[in-house]
């Protein structure tokens, strides 16, 4: 698929964000909320991914994710159900991200954990995909970007305390990537990770 060819193509940004996310050190029963073909679920083993394209889920699939096909509106599992839930880059792409982080919070167990990677708007890897979605990219076109600030006021309304922040992606999309270890500061990488608490 074309999401996963561009990881492909760039193996060094796809190695850098997987350190951001691991970085997280998530443990327990897990969901990816938005898991696409499975390119993060796969190295960060999430147990179940839920994600509303058939397609996408087929190639989840073969990466040995146990998919089911749900809309993030609306997951189809009991209350308090994972011990952690995962959305990578999946936030921007919701048209109704409060119902979401409402339905997260739901299957989460009690001091459950919630790790959400955006490509911060006011980066540089942010504004270069608001420039992309503004001339009519397949993808970004439909995609709504989150600053920092911005994210952390909705984890807050929807009562998720943060407690921790991954970052990479230091350098501009002009530049050629090479691999990172994860920063400890949101405001120094594009790619952005929160480690949020159920209260």
């Amino acid at each position: 698929m074309h999401y996963d060819a561009w990881y492909f193509r760039h193996p060094e940004i796809l190695e850098s964000e997987i350190r951001a996310i691991k970085a997280l050190r998530l443990s327990g029963l897990g969901l990816d909320v938005g898991v696409g073909t499975g390119i993060f679920a796969h190295y960060v083993r999430a147990n179940v991914g839920i994600d509303a394209s058939c397609k996408m889920l087929r190639i989840a699939k073969k990466r040995g994710i146990q998919v089911i096909q749900a809309l993030a509106e609306l997951l189809p599992f009991p209350d308090e159900t994972f011990d952690y839930a995962l959305m990578i880059v999946t936030l921007c792409f919701l048209d109704n991200p409060k119902v979401v982080l409402k339905e997260v919070f739901r299957v989460l167990k009690h001091e459950g954990i919630l790790g959400i990677c955006i490509i911060r708007k006011d980066s540089p890897w942010g504004q270069f995909y608001i420039k992309k979605a503004k001339r009519g990219h397949r993808f970004y076109r439909y995609a709504h970007f989150y600053s920092l600030s911005e994210l952390e006021e909705l984890l807050k309304e929807h009562h998720f305390n943060v407690r921790q922040y991954k970052s990479t992606l230091t350098y501009s999309p002009s530049v050629t990537p090479v691999v990172e270890n994860p920063n400890k500061d949101p405001r120094i990488g594009s790619f952005v990770c929160i480690k949020a608490i159920k209260e």
